[in-house]
């Protein structure tokens, strides 16, 4: 995985993690951990010689001309390796150089003659101005690769506001400290009472600066968060405890999955702040991704390389392991930055004044010709209504354009957005399927023609309407273990058992079911996969209510229903592989909305009216998560146009997103008070405090929280499965 999504991108970083695993060596970082003094490390004259100091910088700079990007990429594979020097204090200094529009160091800086740092404690820096002149006096704080810099940005206080000043090393003096972070020392800048030249000071909003720190900082942040969580799920492959791999604990299992949607998290987001510093982004959206990356990445990169010594155990803990390498150097950028609680509450002021993050995408010029297209094929749609129109859209493909025709339209990625979005300038939708979104493709790869012939069409229309009966009381995301019976009779088979949690089952016209028919052999073989007519004699279907109230869900109860041999899909036993049937061309989709999600938006409405430190903390880390929700759907969404496959984004959405929900709706009802619990608001949808109650079910709906962390933990980190009881 990289922050970039190009094949570019892949290329470069591949590029620069080949350049570290021959450079930045174990024996290179502990030569750094053991020095007395901070050196330039010896990697660094052919770092220079690869062009990645000035990767970002103007060809007329020195530089190659790429954009914050590439140099993401590049940072993050530098942190990855925990790589020590002045890497990131450099290319921070030439990057606030280069946005102050002061040429003078960039190409020294960027050909590696020069190395630089940048100061974001002014500590006691202070401008004097006196006849024209202007002086600096005082000692700065903690700078980070001040010992080795030749070049230092600094801030020093002026007047009511905070000046940045450019300053060669021999016009101040160098304290080297002893650094939390072994790798990369820090140093005090003392002044006594230097001249300033009026070209030394930076033509820059102090932000800016503290923007730039951000978007680098979360950058390396990504790549050690990354390395955290692959080096504690390979230990957690191989050791054994008790008799088995510690991998096979749920505890360390669900630990390692969570690190890993910390470190995707860290990723989107630094990504998104990197490409939101490219020209042409309005200046609001530029620090808010910023200050998203700020409050999340480097907070990630934090928790999971704790996390990372956790799991390690003792080894972990000792002096040996470079995991407390990676503990440090997260840590130190973390306090350097600035706490997570202040780019918290930043988040929530931009948000709070207005500003939006758009998510959009740039589509290729031949989506021009799929437009037009589209655009009249639609045009006679906009006249009809009603069942006239769902008619006319489902015949013509549009109401699942990616399934193959004539059912959709066989569309590709590119082709599905511009659907989405002439549909929506149209005023225009297709009939939502809901269940039938599952069935339709599920029938589309494995239903016999006669079964083609009589769902399809309807389904899409909307003349059919599906529930699925899946889940019993004793078996609900653990499938394998249904019981209910499907015994062989003439001409179909004979079905006994009892499901629940089947939503729309009193409204639906048709079911799917699954019932197990063979019970000699392993359980998930012996599945078969029906078409139940909901109207069948024998079928019992009680409301189950709710903890809202509501009586969304059902039990149904089948005592002998009868279901003909051509409802029966596939073969005998291949239930639990149309179960999990998914179509190789997936759906792809871009939400419209807005990137905070709606509990976002009303979360802001009630914060609007008056919040203290305490709640724009609160509101702004639940905006980041927000934000990264979107970030993971955009990434997903480019990936496919790409004609890339889904990355880890998409397995660790779910678990964020529904986490998110429900402290959205938990924290609404905290900040009304009271108030919430009185009973006099009509409850339902947009009710918060039904909200609340109802977001619950989120995490238990499709698949448990702790079956998705198994998912992510065996799936994509390899991790060893559950034993078989």
């Amino acid at each position: 995985m990289t922050i970039g999504l190009t094949e570019e991108h892949r290329d470069l970083r591949d590029a620069v993690r080949a350049f570290t695993s021959r450079q930045v060596t174990q024996a290179v970082v502990r030569a750094a951990v053991d020095a007395e003094r901070e050196k330039t490390p010896a990697f660094w004259d052919d770092l220079a010689a690869q062009g990645l100091l000035g990767l970002h910088l103007p060809e007329n700079a020195g530089g190659a001309g790429y954009g914050l990007v590439e140099l993401a990429v590049v940072v993050e594979e530098m942190g990855r390796a925990v790589a020590p020097g002045p890497f990131l204090p450099t290319v921070l200094a030439s990057a606030v150089l280069h946005k102050a529009g002061h040429g003078d160091h960039l190409p020294l800086l960027a050909d590696g003659t020069k190395t630089g740092a940048v100061g974001l404690d002014a500590g006691g820096l202070s401008l004097s101005r006196s006849g024209g002149e202007v002086t600096m006096t005082g000692t700065s704080g903690p700078v980070m690769g001040g010992p080795s810099a030749d070049v230092l940005v600094l801030p020093a206080k002026d007047g009511d506001g905070t000046a940045w000043i450019v300053l060669p090393r021999d016009a101040v003096t160098v304290h080297e400290l002893p650094g939390h972070d072994l790798t990369r020392r820090l140093a005090r800048i003392e002044s006594g009472n230097a001249a300033v030249p009026a070209r030394s000071v930076l033509t820059l909003d102090s932000q800016a600066v503290r923007d730039l720190a951000a978007v680098l900082f979360a950058a390396e942040a990504s790549g050690m968060a990354d390395w955290a969580t692959s080096t504690a799920a390979e230990y957690a492959k191989v050791r054994e405890q008790f008799g088995r791999p510690i991998g096979q604990f749920q505890g360390v299992k669900h630990r390692c999955a969570r690190m890993l949607a910390h470190a995707e998290q860290a990723r989107a987001c630094a990504w998104d702040a990197a490409r939101a510093q490219e020209p042409g982004t309005a200046p609001g959206e530029t620090s808010l991704a910023a200050a998203v990356a700020g409050a999340t990445s480097v907070q990630a990169a934090f928790q999971v390389a704790k996390d990372c010594v956790q799991t390690l155990g003792g080894i972990g803990f000792t002096w040996e392991h470079d995991a407390s390498l990676y503990l440090r150097r997260a840590q130190s950028l973390r306090v350097l930055l600035g706490s997570t609680a202040s780019w918290r509450r930043r988040v929530a002021r931009l948000t709070l004044d207005g500003v939006r993050r758009e998510l959009g995408v740039e589509l290729p010029p031949e989506a021009e010709g799929i437009r037009a297209e589209v655009r009249a094929e639609l045009e006679p749609a906009k006249a009809l209504d009603g069942k006239e129109r769902a008619t006319y859209l489902a015949d013509r493909g549009y109401t699942s354009p990616h399934l193959p025709t004539p059912w959709g339209k066989g569309a590709d990625a590119v082709t599905q957005l511009v659907i989405a979005e002439e549909m929506r300038a149209a005023g225009l939708r297709a009939h939502d399927m809901i269940i039938g979104n599952w069935v339709v493709p599920t029938l589309i790869e494995h239903g016999s023609a006669a079964q083609h012939e009589r769902f399809l069409r309807g389904s899409l229309r909307g003349d059919i309407r599906w529930c699925q009966l899946f889940s019993e009381p004793g078996a609900g995301s653990d499938l394998a273990a249904l019981s209910t019976r499907a015994e062989k009779a003439e001409g179909g088979w004979k079905i006994t058992g009892q499901k629940v949690w089947t939503s729309m089952a009193r409204e639906a016209d048709w079911g799917i079911l699954l019932a197990r028919t063979d019970p000699s052999v392993p359980k998930h073989k012996g599945l078969s996969y029906f078409l139940l007519d909901m109207k069948s004699p024998g079928i019992d279907i009680r409301p189950l209510r709710e903890l809202t109230g509501d009586t969304l869900f059902n039990e149904v109860f089948l005592d002998g229903v009868f279901i003909p041999d051509a409802l029966l899909v596939a073969a005998p036993g291949d239930g639990w592989k149309l179960a999990r049937t998914t179509l190789a061309n997936e759906r792809v989709s871009l939400s419209n909305d807005s990137s905070l999600g709606s509990g976002g938006e009303a979360l802001l409405e009630l914060a609007a009216e008056g919040a203290d430190d305490e709640r724009l903390t609160t509101l702004g880390g639940i905006l980041c998560d927000a934000q990264s929700s979107s970030l993971f759907g955009l990434r997903t969404t480019l990936r496919s146009l790409a004609g890339g496959q889904p990355g880890a984004e998409s397995s660790i959405g779910k678990l964020i997103g529904v986490e998110h929900m429900q402290q959205v709706w938990e924290t609404a009802v905290d900040w009304i008070g009271p108030d919430a619990l009185t009973g006099e608001s009509q409850g339902g949808m947009g009710d918060p405090t039904w909200m609340f109650l109802n977001s619950r079910n989120m995490s238990i709906a499709g698949g448990t929280t702790d079956v998705q962390l198994n998912i992510i933990g065996e799936r994509i980190l390899g991790l060893p499965r559950d034993p078989v009881a």
